[in-house]
């Protein structure tokens, strides 16, 4: 068998509009970094938990890509 590789958090998983009670049922907690004049929901689990999650809320994943070394999903729910 192969190891598949499994990230740990945190995972950024939403800016400072972003619905604060889904952020509450995510887990995250707002932050801002050194010299950023926004902030943005963080949660320490790893991306697969967070989608996990967001799948048991209705939401799917419709794209996903690369940028650089990070990997960003869309995600809409009906």
């Amino acid at each position: 068998s192969v190891p598949v590789p499994q990230e740990a958090g945190p995972t950024m998983v939403g800016d400072e509009h972003s619905d604060p009670h889904l952020m509450s049922i995510l887990g995250a907690t707002k932050r801002s970094m050194l010299g950023n004049n926004f902030c943005e929901y963080y949660v320490n689990d790893a991306p697969r938990v967070v989608l996990d999650k967001l799948e048991s809320l209705g939401y799917s994943v419709v794209s996903m890509t690369g940028v650089g070394q990070t990997l960003v999903w869309c995600l809409h729910r009906e």
